[in-house]
């Protein structure tokens, strides 16, 4: 299951369940106020084992979370944010040359 940050746009949701992909956001949990370290715990806690985020400023923080939680990813998604149809398809394009593939205790840059 991935969760998505509170910083990603909540439509991905649909888009990764079209993948066959179970996911959730972080503003749905009630999560957006949590600190990077603290969501980590919390998605492992819950079942999650991907975040997927903007914010370029984790990768500091998650290399310390995914050493307490190495069964954990964070995918930093490096999409500039458009209005939702033109993101999607951008989305969608990069997915097909290369779709997100966590690998756990890691981060990793996407596209």
């Amino acid at each position: 299951m991935w969760l998505l940050d509170a910083n990603m746009d909540v439509h991905l949701v649909s888009v990764l369940t079209g993948f066959k992909i179970s996911c959730d956001t972080a503003g749905k949990r009630g999560w957006n106020a949590l600190s990077n370290g603290d969501l980590v715990k919390m998605a492992v806690d819950a079942g999650f084992r991907c975040l997927l985020t903007r914010d370029q400023l984790f990768g500091e923080s998650a290399s310390r979370a995914l050493k307490l939680f190495p069964q954990f990813a964070v995918v930093v998604v490096n999409v500039p944010q458009r209005p939702w149809p033109q993101y999607r398809e951008q989305f969608l394009a990069l997915w097909r040359e290369h779709p997100i593939e966590p690998v756990a205790g890691q981060l990793i840059q996407w596209p």
